[in-house]
């Protein structure tokens, strides 16, 4: 199921390749409110990754259990080559608009 990527998948898309093999639902969530000072919850945060993984745009798996979750296990997320191909795709797009643009948009 592909499709439309919006906005906000994007957004977490990007952070999981910036995170690379710690890339896990809390993290994701840390580093988005840090970098974009968005103020997320771990259900919308969970629905979006789910919604991804619909897509085929990210893969999950379970780590080992750790002490400092009392044994539980972190989901971690990883991008497909669908994924990195919308990625892509999203980039080029933007940098097409960016440079076509009628309007100054330097600062």
């Amino acid at each position: 199921m592909k499709g439309y990527l919006g906005e906000f998948e994007e957004l977490v898309l990007l952070t999981i390749a910036n995170l690379g093999s710690d890339a896990y639902g809390l993290a994701l969530i840390r580093d988005i409110n840090e970098r974009a000072g968005r103020n997320l919850s771990m259900g919308g945060m969970h629905s979006t990754l789910t919604r991804l993984e619909e897509k085929g745009y990210i893969t999950s798996y379970l780590g080992e259990p750790t002490n400092e979750r009392g044994g539980r296990r972190k989901r971690y997320f990883e991008l497909t080559s669908s994924g990195i191909a919308s990625l892509n795709d999203m980039k080029a797009l933007r940098d097409e608009l960016w440079a076509n643009a009628k309007v100054n948009l330097s600062i």
